[in-house]
């Protein structure tokens, strides 16, 4: 009987940690954001929401990809981030 009692209490201790580790990962997590990056692209331009590697569309002109990325952003009351060619970010749009 009394190693009956141990281990189960290992087990509470075991699912204890468990719990503690799954909620602290959780808290880590940063909230997903739907900003559109209007990134430089070998066919021209083309947008990406932030933090995809995945090519949301493509575009030959920069100024067709901003309008997608105002689209896009407006949905979730988002930013559209304008990059240069050379990747350094040119301009933030906010509140449409």
């Amino acid at each position: 009987m009394a190693g009956n009692k141990t281990s189960k209490s290992w087990i509470n201790i075991l699912i204890e940690l468990v719990e503690v580790f799954f909620k602290s990962s959780r808290a880590n997590d940063r909230p997903r954001t739907w900003h559109q990056h209007v990134v430089p692209h070998e066919k021209g331009w083309a947008v990406r929401r932030e933090g995809n590697q995945r090519i949301t569309s493509t575009h030959r002109l920069q100024e067709t990809a901003i309008r997608k990325a105002k689209r896009l952003a407006r949905k979730k009351q988002a930013d559209v981030i304008i990059h240069r060619a050379d990747g350094t970010i040119r301009d933030r749009l906010s509140n449409f």
